[in-house]
This record gives C-alpha cells, structure tokens and sequence, in this order.
C-alpha cells in the first residue's frame, strides 16, 4: 500500500488551479473581478492567441502597496474578508483569495500595482516560483499581464479549444460584468483588433449597448420590491426569443450568475408563452440581504444558494408574468424615455423599505423602485380586466367599444383561406391574424381566469357521452378526474376502456368530447413524472383551449374578425397562442420596401 503524505505546494497548487481556471476566460473574469473590487472605473483586456499566449488587464483601481503585493500572491490571502462574520455577508465579486496564486501556479505572471500618490512596484511570478518585489513605474491602478497560461500544466492546454473560441468565451465574460457594473468603462482587444469599448453608462444605457436596438425595440420593464428583494430590469416579450439561453442576464448584487433556480424560474414564467426549443431574453438585476445568499457554493461562483430559494422563485415568476401580461399590438414602452409610474402616485418612502423605493398601495401593495436617474421606470400600465365574455352564436366574444381605426391591431378589410384575417393598423402597416391561434389565447385566459376564480362553469350534456378508448389512457384520465372537475369536465369510468363524459367546461361550447380526451390523455402521459400540479393543469387548459377555439376554414363576418382583434388588443399574453406560435404578424412599410428591393 501506498504512503500517505503531503503533495509539494507546487503541486497542490495546480491541482487547485484547475477548479478556478479551466480556461482563459475564467481566468480574465476572476482579475476583471479583482479590478472591480479595486474599485476600478476604467478596466482595460487584450488577448492574444485566445489568451493562452497572453492576458494582459488594466485597471485605474486603489492599486497595491509593496506588502500587499507580496501577499496577493500567496493562497487564500485576500483584503475581503476583515473577520469570520464576514464570510456569511459576502459583498464582493472575490473573496476566496485563491485568483492570483491560482493564476501564478500555471502560467508566467506579472504584476505592475501603484497606489494613487504612491510608488510603483513589480512582481513576477513564474509556475508558482515567487520573485523580489521590485520598484517599477506605471500609473495609479494594476497592470496584470499573464503569459503562457497552462505551460506548468500541459495536459489542461491540450483540452483548451481554438483560440478564437477561447478569446470569445472571454469577451463573454466581459460583457456579462460590464452588464452588471454600467459606470465602469469597458475596452477588450482580441489580436489587437477592438472588439468591446463600452463608455460609462447607466443601467439603460449599458443594456441597450450590450443587448442592441432589437432587443430594446422588444423589451418591457421588469420591477418588484419584496421583504428580502429589489428586482430591476427588462425581459423580451414573447415574440423574441433565442434558440439558447446565451442571451439571459441574470445579475444577482452585481454578481452576474448563471444559477439554475433563477434560469428554471424564467422559464415557468414564459412556459406557455413560447414554443418548445426557444428560450427568452432578459436582463434581470437582483438584490438581496448578502446575508440571505451563500455565494461559496461554487468555485466559479456562478450558482447560489438562496436562504429562500422558493420566495425568490415565485417572486421572479410574478413580476415577469405581471410585465408580460400586455395585449396583443401593445408595444413596448421605450427604455430610455420611460413614462412616471403610472400604477399609483409615488407614497412617501416605506419606513422599512431601502432607500429609493417607494410603495404603491392601489396596486394590491405590489412594489415598484421609486424613479431615479438611469434606473428602469415602470412605465407599462396593467390590462384592463377582461371584459365580460358574452359567447354569441359564433363563439367570439362581443367586441367592448373601440374604434377599429384607433385601435392598435387596426380594422380588418379581408379573410384569408377562411383562417387569416388582413387588417390595416392606424400607421398604415398590414396586420395578419392566425384567427384559431388567437382564439386559442383569448379561451386559454378566460379559462385561467375562471379556473383561478374557482368558478369554472360548467355545462352538463343532455345526454351523457361515451368515449372508447385505450384501457391505459383512459384509467389515467379516470385517475385524474377529479383534478379535471376543477376545469369544469365532468368524467367517470364506464367499463374497460370508456369513459362517461357527463358535462364539460360552458366556454368550449358544444365541441365533441373524443378529441379532447385523446389529447388530454397525452398531455397527462407527457407529464406523468412531473411533480408539479400546476404543469399539468397549464397543459389541460390549454389543450382545452385548442379544442374550444374557432377552427382555421372558418369564415368570419366582418363584426366578428373585429371582436377578435378587439379582444386580443385587451387580453394578456394575446401575441402568442398556448402553444408559443405568434397569433399574428405586423408588416410596416420597411417590410414591404425591403421585399420589392426599394431598400
């Protein structure tokens, strides 16, 4: 048997090196951390050969003395933590004091540090093999410049990928810290070729450099204000989404994050919002007690520990879906011209509010942070309630009082294949509605709404229905019965493989009860393993919703495609179907010039 005995510090070292720096970029956001902690308000990066060859970042910072310098080097030496209690309040970006000896145990490090009216100083580090520290020269701020990451650690370069995929994963990292610290000025060079330069900025500003004009042109703010949590920012409406997650900023005490609780919560807030495979954009800024996050719970720091992760959960997934829930044609507020709150007037501050809230009692206590320069305003007013539906003989609605030549969806002039409405908006753009997608919205809320209220209405058949189906769906659909009564469908087990079908839900009309079954069934299949009843009940409304809604190759009068279009305009959610599909598209004159090639 082997002996037991301790590993040379060299050694041990770059074994630790390897879970702080797994490649370049999380070796330039650990020194871009440092600098921000420094207090630095301009930080400049370059790169060369995907930073493998060099890492060289600048800063304007507090700089270090002779003494500091030396000790920056040792592990687990760090100015962030002054005493044990600290430790479970952290509030800067690094704590650990592990980035520097980290980065020294396998590259070839050189650090340049002056403090403001001090001497410059110098230190090289070569492996882990620590030199003199010697008088230098340089501005105020600290020079770091490593050189052949990985050269002590061959087999960790081998897995490195190209260095233009390396350089980009940094330039990432970057950006997502320039997002989370507006006034600080940002410049990344890649091969000597600029590729970020990122003036001082606000919160909006920074935002919509980062993010670009789309996103801005598609963004609603985003606002909450609990006991433990201030919440800041903007999401995309539904209508724009992204094939990955690349694009979710998620900042929590401006500490960008890549945490699993947040990212899940963002996706149950657009669950039947968007399609399947798509994901949504948003920059969400968070703030808690430092006391009530654990950040120590990852070496990269990218994952937390919540002290309630469920209250953080629910209140992200409220204030989204309260920001989302906008009527179809309903366009965003712009970020950088934000209207006064128009929920309530401001109420003087909270005495146990942080500063720079305020409350908003006529909203049911909901909290918006009071306006401030360069901060997010709440500008988007809450719909309308639903009016109440009156189903006619067509199943639509009767339209509320609007003019069609006001309104933001326009008034209809045609019907397409008997499935799309054509409609002229106020601008002279062309609307074009998918009439079974946006019924399908408006049953799908209505449903919600009543099934919410408690008060599905419910039509009992003159004549009880029986359904024959596989013995497997139908005992599933049996063994949910009772959660389906609460959507207003009566069911009951009949022998083998039937069902009796004794009332269903007074929205969805007189539709045929087999389908709809069918499809519930494999709705509840789908989610068979989900433990959430809430999922299921989403998929039933929706499948419901689907089978209730006015079918394509239906033909419309022009009093009905107007009552459509009216109730979109008031209805939650109304750009998108309870599939995700969008319910209609919008051709300006851009569009249009762009398709006879006039531009």
């Amino acid at each position: 048997m082997n002996v037991i005995r301790l590993l040379p510090s060299t050694t041990a070292d770059r074994i630790a090196a390897g879970e702080v720096v797994e490649r370049p970029a999380a070796a330039v956001k650990e020194l871009v951390e440092n600098a921000l902690d420094a207090g630095a308000r301009h930080v400049a990066v370059t790169l060369e050969g995907g930073g493998l060859a060099r890492i060289l970042v600048e800063d304007d910072g507090a700089g270090m003395t002779a003494k500091d310098l030396a000790m920056a080097v040792e592990r687990h030496a760090t100015s962030k933590l002054p005493d044990e209690a600290t430790l479970f309040a952290i509030a800067t970006l690094g704590f650990r004091g592990e980035a520097l000896p980290s980065i020294a145990a396998v590259s070839r490090l050189s650090v340049t540090t002056r403090t403001p009216g001090g001497d410059a100083f110098r230190l090289e580090v070569e492996a882990g093999r620590k030199g003199e520290v010697m008088p230098a020269s340089g501005a105020p701020g600290t020079r770091i410049d490593v050189r052949d990451l990985f050269f002590a650690t061959p087999a960790r370069r081998k897995f490195m990928k190209t260095p233009p995929t390396e350089a980009a994963h940094a330039v990432e990292a970057v950006r997502r810290l320039a997002l989370a610290w507006p006034e600080v000025a940002f410049r990344v060079e890649v091969e000597g070729r600029e590729v970020l330069n990122l003036a001082a900025s606000d919160r909006v500003g920074r935002v919509a450099a980062l993010l670009g004009p789309e996103f801005a042109r598609a963004c609603v703010p985003v606002h909450g204000l609990w006991n433990d949590l201030a919440l800041d920012g903007v999401a995309a409406l539904p209508t724009h989404t992204r094939a990955t997650g690349a694009e979710q900023h998620l900042v929590v005490n401006r500490r960008p994050v890549r945490d699993p609780l947040l990212r899940a919560a963002l996706r149950v807030a657009y669950r039947d919002l968007i399609a399947n495979g798509r994901h949504p954009v948003a920059a969400l800024f968070l703030e808690v007690p430092p006391e009530a996050v654990d950040v120590n719970v990852h070496p990269m720091k990218t994952e937390l520990r919540f002290r309630d992760g469920g209250a953080v959960r629910g209140a992200l997934i409220s204030a989204l879906r309260r920001s989302l829930a906008v009527g179809a044609g309903t366009a965003p507020v712009a970020s950088s011209d934000m209207p006064e709150p128009a929920l309530a007037t401001a109420a003087e501050p909270h005495p146990t509010l942080p500063p720079g809230f305020a409350e908003t009692p006529a909203n049911n206590g909901f909290l918006v942070p009071a306006p401030r320069p360069g901060a997010w305003q709440p500008g988007l007013r809450l719909p309308a309630p639903l009016p109440a539906w009156r189903p006619a003989e067509t199943g639509l609605p009767t339209p509320p009082v609007a003019h069609d030549d006001d309104a933001p969806l326009g008034r209809p002039v045609a019907q397409l294949m008997d499935t799309y409405i054509v409609a002229e908006a106020p601008d002279g753009a062309m609307v074009l509605v998918d009439q079974h997608a946006a019924h399908e919205r408006l049953m799908h809320e209505q449903l919600r709404a009543q099934f919410l209220d408690g008060a599905v209405r419910t039509q009992p058949l003159l004549l009880p229905a029986v359904v024959d189906m596989p013995a497997l769906d139908a005992a599933r659909l049996a063994e949910a019965a009772p959660t389906l009564a609460r959507l207003g469908l009566e069911i009951e087990g009949f022998g083998g493989g039937a069902l009796l079908v004794r009332a269903m839900p007074a929205l969805l009309g007189n539709p045929d009860p087999a389908p709809l079954l069918r499809d519930l069934a494999a709705e509840l299949a789908e989610w068979e393993e989900a433990t959430a009843l809430d999922r299921k009940l989403d998929a039933a409304i929706a499948r419901m919703a689907c089978h209730g809604s006015i079918r394509a190759g239906r033909r419309l009068k022009p009093e009905e495609m107007s009552a459509l279009l009216r109730q979109m305009e008031s209805t939650p959610r109304a750009a998108t179907c309870s599939h995700g599909r969008p319910t209609f598209l919008r051709f300006g004159k851009p569009e249009f010039e762009k398709l006879f090639g006039r531009r």
